[in-house]
């Protein structure tokens, strides 16, 4: 199996698969209510809408690396503000999550094999299959925080 291969499987699983953790991010981002995504309880520094988004930079920031960009912030910022409450715009926030996977899914499909273990500009000791399977624990690990909070706010 290839690196390209072994890494959108990984990604395909984490989304919207049965990964042996758990729920996939898909089936716990879909749970969300929009009154719940911009709850943040007592002791929260983000709510749900912002960890998202959160989650849609980095995985923008990571592709442009992909493009050959060195590494830096993401352009949105590391953690962008989700603004007021608005229906609307958590549908967005949303299909922006799920549309930028399936960018990331195109991108690793289509990334060069010999280059997967070369340096990412910016960040010589890391290289461009460590940077996508971090991507892929992230949208892990901030997927169990959105659970969580959505356990916190709903009981």
């Amino acid at each position: 199996m290839t690196t390209s291969q072994k890494l959108f499987n990984q990604l395909e699983s984490v989304l919207s698969g049965e990964p042996w953790y758990g729920p996939s991010v898909y089936s716990i981002v879909d749970a969300i209510s929009f009154e719940a995504a911009y709850e943040k309880p007592a002791g929260s520094i983000h709510n749900i809408a912002g960890i998202i988004l959160h989650m849609v930079g980095w995985t923008e920031e990571v592709m442009d690396r992909m493009n050959g960009m060195n590494a830096q912030l993401p352009v949105r910022g590391d953690w962008p503000e989700p603004g007021m409450p608005d229906e609307q715009k958590w549908k967005w926030i949303v299909e922006d999550l799920k549309l930028v996977n399936v960018n990331l899914a195109g991108f690793i499909q289509n990334f060069p094999e010999e280059n997967w273990n070369k340096p990412v500009g910016g960040k010589e000791a890391e290289t461009y299959e460590y940077q996508v399977s971090g991507l892929i624990q992230h949208h892990i690990y901030h997927s169990a925080q959105i659970a969580l909070l959505n356990r916190m706010i709903n009981g």
